[in-house]
């Protein structure tokens, strides 16, 4: 039977999020495409852009899919720079839905 990909599937209510093993947090960080890091039990990532336009457009795209999982990221925006930061406050640490969420921020790019 086939996995099905993290960006096909939809984030967990938060009574059904559980924390993630070492091992499974090395598992999705492979199936993204950008390279996240994972620093103090949190997903981050620097995306870069040509302009401030660009960087906002990208937030609002962003914003969108997270409100229609309902997962939300902490959002930096530095000018041409936006940096996002995924946890789970629920389990304290990295979820499911922190990989599920930055597959499909992956697409908003």
């Amino acid at each position: 039977m086939a996995t099905q990909l993290l960006v096909d599937q939809r984030c967990l209510s938060h009574d059904e999020t559980t924390l993630l093993s070492d091992s499974e947090i090395k598992k999705y960080v492979e199936e993204l495409h950008c390279p996240w890091k994972v620093e103090n039990n949190k997903l981050s990532h620097e995306f870069t852009f040509n302009n401030f336009d660009e960087a906002m457009y990208f937030v609002n795209e962003v914003a969108a899919v997270a409100e229609g999982e309902g997962h939300h990221p902490d959002i930096h925006v530095f000018y041409k720079k936006v940096i996002l930061e995924l946890w789970t406050h629920a389990v304290n640490g990295l979820s499911l839905n922190d990989f599920i969420l930055a597959s499909k921020i992956e697409t908003c790019e």
